[in-house]
């Protein structure tokens, strides 16, 4: 075998790129709970009490932009295990993305306080519990409109304004992609329940990994219809 062969071959069997993907994983983790360790400490410190959504929402701030530069890492992560950079990738998207995803997280997370506090309170407003359930269905759409306008700012550059417009029309153009997406949503709601938050924030990676693999519809109609 020639040094070229072996060279050509290095870093590209299946063993390889798993590895790749676990370090990438690893690497974005990392840098995510570094990103939001204050607001995440908060958090976790915060009792569970209605008194207290808005001040785990402001603790919510920094996530956005942190899950945004995660799904650009990973989105942009390389199979060749002697070419590894996630790390770089991670602050390359953060510098990017922060202002674009600050004009979606900020919005989402006051409109998601807004209905946790109506929905904490329903008792004393005396209204019928229809009421509660079509909360519920308001803050379950937000939540996913949410996850496809941080998939497009995160991987593309479009106006705000835009950006928000796609979000809404891909909800209704890609169903599944929201359905799988509303199952994340569960699931992560689940492990928060079961857990803590903090047990959710260490699988940060996993779940901006499983959001980026079913939005391929989403991400691939955008570069091929809305990209000139």
């Amino acid at each position: 075998m020639t040094e070229t062969t072996a060279g050509q071959r290095f870093g590209q069997g299946p063993l390889s790129r798993a590895s790749a993907l676990v370090y990438h994983l690893m690497v974005v983790e990392l840098l995510f709970l570094a990103t939001t360790l204050p607001g995440l400490a908060g958090l976790v410190l915060l009792a569970h009490d209605a008194a207290n959504i808005p001040l785990a929402a402001v603790c919510l701030l920094p996530a956005g932009p942190a899950l945004s530069a995660a799904l650009y890492a990973l989105r942009h992560r390389r199979l060749d295990l002697a070419d590894l950079r996630p790390a770089a990738a991670f602050w390359r998207g953060y510098a990017m993305n922060v202002r674009g995803v600050a004009k979606i997280w900020v919005p989402s997370l006051a409109w998601l306080t807004v209905v946790g506090i109506n929905l904490a309170h329903l008792g004393a407003g005396g209204v019928p519990g229809w009421w509660a359930m079509l909360l519920v269905v308001v803050g379950a759409l937000a939540v996913l409109w949410t996850a496809n306008a941080l998939v497009i700012t995160s991987l593309f550059e479009f106006r705000g304004r835009d950006v928000a417009r796609l979000a809404a029309y891909f909800l209704l153009r890609t169903p599944r992609v929201a359905l799988v997406n509303a199952c994340l949503l569960v699931v992560a709601a689940g492990v928060t329940l079961v857990a803590t938050e903090a047990a959710l924030a260490l699988l940060a990676s996993v779940f901006a990994s499983l959001l980026l693999l079913n939005s391929r519809p989403l991400i691939a109609e955008v570069r091929d219809t809305f990209i000139a």
